[in-house]
């Protein structure tokens, strides 16, 4: 079995100038104005909202939503520009599942310690922090419906099928 990288693909290396190589990066408008990218930019905004709360009241917290923050904007860059293709072997849906539930898990303890401090701006971090995981969790939702569902059950015989087919090998080995 013979192990293909992103450079052993049949475009590359890409054509010769500067046009060509900034191409990779060209960012796909239709994406930005889907329901997946309007989720992934509302995510951003509301980290970046959360961030600034947290650094005009509480800067202990402010480590998590910047991070999380630099994550989101990966993800949103790596699908806008459609360049997370060219990792095949990674399972976008899955790592994207389990960086929404990471966050929902996050918000939801920063959320709540930022408003024992009962500072304006921690108060207002720990509503947008709410919001933003009602947002997460939509988001989770979209991509198990979307994403993972369908997978799960294409490709996977049922048991009827796994049985005659090991019957007809068994019959053929002997």
């Amino acid at each position: 079995m013979e192990m293909l990288g992103a450079r052993d693909r049949l475009d590359w290396p890409p054509e010769e100038g500067t046009a060509a190589g900034l191409q990779a990066f060209a960012v796909d408008k239709n994406f930005l104005s889907s329901l997946r990218g309007i989720l992934l930019e509302t995510e951003l905004a509301l980290t970046f909202i959360i961030f600034i709360c947290f650094t005009a009241s509480i800067s202990t917290y402010m480590a998590a939503a910047l991070l999380e923050f630099f994550i989101t904007l990966a993800f949103l860059f790596l699908y806008a520009t459609q360049y997370y293709q060219r990792f095949d072997r990674v399972n976008w849906p899955c790592l994207d599942f389990l960086r929404c539930v990471s966050a929902i898990v996050i918000f939801l303890v920063i959320s709540i310690a930022a408003v024992t401090s009962r500072d304006g701006a921690a108060i207002a971090a720990f509503v947008f922090g709410i919001i933003l995981v009602s947002v997460f969790a939509y988001d989770i939702f979209k991509i198990y419906q979307t994403e993972m569902a369908p997978r799960a059950t294409e490709g996977i015989p049922g048991w009827r099928e796994w049985l005659s087919t090991w019957l007809l090998t068994e019959r053929l080995v002997v």
